[in-house]
């Protein structure tokens, strides 16, 4: 999860003009939901009002009135001053921000034809309103006159900050370039924002239609009868795909053809055929290079990193050269493992990557006792969210939860909460969208409809989307283990944005550098294994029997089980993204595939058995998620997680102090000051690898 931020909308969003907005369909503005404002609570979109006509004219309204804000900024013959260029600026995108938070919203959690057709219609204006804003001559000089007066203006730390942001993003983007070379940076960002948009798209679609169907119930051995009755469809039987290499449903899959079927289904879902996402991958490597030459750098990469706690191509590099060795090792000693284990079984095949889950998953029973549906009835998924998650959070912040059902939501599947402090005052609201649908997206995400501001008197509206699967009608809804951690994952991001204590929009909450935004997410995971916590809420939902301590015992065990598989296939996936960010404009990739294998050969990750976890033709994240050279950052910020939580071992865990702590000098900071500066003033101590070396069990 993450969403970047350069003027709140302006990185994001784009423009056009401003009569595009007047003749755009026949409805009255002023009668647009998405105009008029909200009188809900929190100001939260009232979605028994929002219909899919409303969208094009509130997003193209949104950028007029942007664009007016900012030639009234630009034509002012008054000097430049933090108050009528630095405020007006960040107030520009207020409107643009309430719109789109919603649009991109439902884009992503409950998305439609029309909304995708939306989608790719504004992707190229999106991107030439960010560079009609940032690349803006004489914005730009109004801007550099307030940074370089910044000393003699008396501005709090924060407004400080923000004039540094502001200024730093301008000259990133390329506001001191020659005219000539903005207008050809132009025409590249809004080349790629189009590409990016296929490229989500195509893979969508690749994912909900590529799956396995299949006829015989016999072939799904393994299943439960729950799990059978959930896929059912017109007399056969869809396993659908979701957004990584291995799916979940090789784990229990006993046919090994049928698990081939779906091993290879997913590995090749978007590399031939009608999603083929191979010739966008190449064009936007390549015109990714391109700009970062017009920028002054040697690779994209390099530019990209600019702000972040890595800051180079070679920091990142060098963090996967002290983890490639010992996760090779490790891995090696799985494969043993469970090759030993198909051989138990009188099986004479070697074992192959769609055999991987399933044996790991008895070699994990016979060396742990670990049986995944064993645990399961433990995991309710109402519980895990009001007992688990909400319980470590009122345990460590004080803050309390109240269900609101008077609150609409985008779909019937989605709760909500009200979030009160210790002292009963209103902190936000939290909705939670837990099921996987066709309407949505793979995986996992946090984002806001309503971002805190003290400026602009809002608290914060914060969801989480998941893709557990949906039981059939009238069966608990019941997950595995590592679906609780992803919970517990998504709300880590959740508190990070509801504890934004900031005036600004643009740089409150989770408004910080990739590298650093996953860090109160995997931080958070730790409490889902916590023993006072998962003891409140792992509880069996037919017998009401706490989770024995045995069966806790063996969860904590395993926790450290096939953690060289998944490094590596980690580790896969973070050098792709940054082998192939770090090419030059001169280099042309015309073989996506074997681009990849020498790149994960160059890196000795190469390993038959351990695929990456995402593949270049289906690796969203930095394709069109906007985590291009920053896949890294997910190994980067677990190293800070677990440094974190030594710490918060070292002065006794789970306790009011320590939350409030973390609270008041990473979580509530948002983008306020430097990162490393941030977590020193937080842990007394700069952060360290070994911590998370041996919580993988590397060590």
């Amino acid at each position: 999860m993450k969403k970047y931020i350069l003027i709140a909308t302006v990185v994001l969003f784009a423009s056009c003009a401003s009569k595009e907005s007047k003749k755009e369909g026949n409805m009255n503005l002023a009668e647009n939901p998405l105009l008029v404002g909200s009188t809900l609570d929190y100001g939260t979109p009232d979605f028994t009002k929002i219909e899919n006509e409303h969208f094009m004219p509130a997003i193209l309204e949104g950028m007029r009135l942007q664009n007016e804000a900012i030639t009234k900024i630009v034509d002012s013959k008054e000097a430049p001053t933090f108050e009528n260029t630095i405020l007006a600026l960040e107030e520009s995108s207020r409107t643009l921000d309430n719109v789109t938070a919603v649009f991109f919203g439902l884009a992503g959690a409950h998305t439609n034809d029309v909304i995708k057709a939306n989608q790719k219609e504004l992707a190229p204006k999106f991107s030439n309103h960010s560079d009609n804003i940032v690349l803006n001559t004489k914005l730009f000089s109004k801007i550099k006159t307030v940074y370089s007066n910044l000393e003699t203006l008396k501005l709090d730390a924060e407004s400080k900050h923000l004039v540094k942001e502001y200024y730093k993003n301008f000259t990133k983007a390329g506001a001191n370039l020659s005219e000539d070379k903005k207008e050809q940076l132009k025409g590249i960002n809004s080349e790629i924002a189009s590409l990016s948009n296929d490229f989500g798209k195509k893979l969508l679609d690749a994912s909900k239609k590529g799956g396995v169907l299949v006829a015989d119930k016999e072939k799904l051995k393994g299943f439960s009868d729950e799990k059978i009755k959930a896929i059912e469809k017109d007399g056969k039987y869809e396993i659908q795909l979701i957004n990584t290499t291995q799916q979940p449903d090789l784990q229990t899959l006993e046919n090994r053809l049928v698990r081939k079927e779906l091993f290879e289904k997913s590995i090749h879902r978007s590399d031939a055929g009608e999603y083929d996402t191979s010739e966008l991958v190449q064009k936007m490597v390549s015109l990714r290079a391109k700009k970062a030459q017009i920028l002054g750098f040697d690779n994209y990469a390099s530019w990209s990193l600019q702000g972040t706690m890595a800051s180079t191509p070679d920091k990142v590099f060098d963090m996967f050269t002290n983890l490639i060795p010992g996760s090779l090792e490790k891995a090696a000693s799985e494969v043993k493992e469970i090759q030993a284990e198909i051989n138990k079984e009188g099986k004479d095949f070697k074992l192959a990557p769609y055999d991987w889950n399933h044996y790991a998953e008895k070699v994990r029973k016979s060396k742990y006792d670990l049986n995944e549906e064993e645990v399961k009835p433990y995991f309710e998924v109402t519980n895990v969210l009001e007992k688990g998650v909400f319980y470590a959070a009122t345990k460590l912040y004080g803050i309390t939860f109240k269900k609101r059902t008077d609150i609409p939501t985008y779909h019937p599947d989605v709760v909500v909460y009200e979030l009160f402090e210790e002292d009963g005052s209103k902190l936000g609201l939290y909705f939670g969208d837990f099921f996987a649908r066709d309407s949505k997206r793979g995986g996992a995400w946090m984002s806001a409809f309503v971002k805190q501001s003290k400026l602009r008197n809002q608290k914060p509206v914060i969801y989480n989307v998941c893709n557990s699967p949906k039981p059939a009608a009238g069966e608990p809804a019941l997950i595995s283990f590592g679906e609780v951690e992803t919970m517990f994952h998504e709300f880590g991001h959740a508190l990070h944005g509801l504890f934004g204590n900031q005036k600004y929009a643009s740089i409150s909450g989770t408004s910080t550098a990739r590298d650093f935004v996953e860090f109160p997410s995997q931080f958070n995971e730790n409490w889902s294994t916590h023993p006072e916590v998962l003891n409140n809420y792992a509880i069996h939902y037919k017998t009401g029997e706490v989770i024995p301590a045995s069966l806790l015992k063996k969860i904590k065990d395993a926790g450290t089980f096939n953690q060289g598989y998944s490094m590596i296939e980690n580790l896969c996936s973070s050098s792709l993204d940054m082998k192939w960010h770090t090419i030059s404009a001169d280099e042309k990739i015309t073989d996506v595939a074997k681009f990849e294998l020498e790149a994960l050969a160059k890196m000795k990750l190469n390993v038959d058995e351990v695929p990456p976890r995402y593949r270049s033709t289906y690796f969203a994240h930095i394709f069109s998620g906007g985590y291009a050279a920053g896949y890294y950052s997910y190994l980067w910020t677990e190293m800070l997680s677990h440094d974190a939580y030594d710490w918060f071992k070292d002065n006794g865990l789970l306790t009011r102090e320590n939350g409030q702590k973390f609270r008041e000098q990473v979580l509530s900071k948002g983008n306020t000051m430097d990162y490393a500066e941030m977590y020193k003033t937080f842990a007394g101590r700069n952060p360290e690898a070994a911590p998370m070396l041996k919580a993988r069990g590397l060590k």
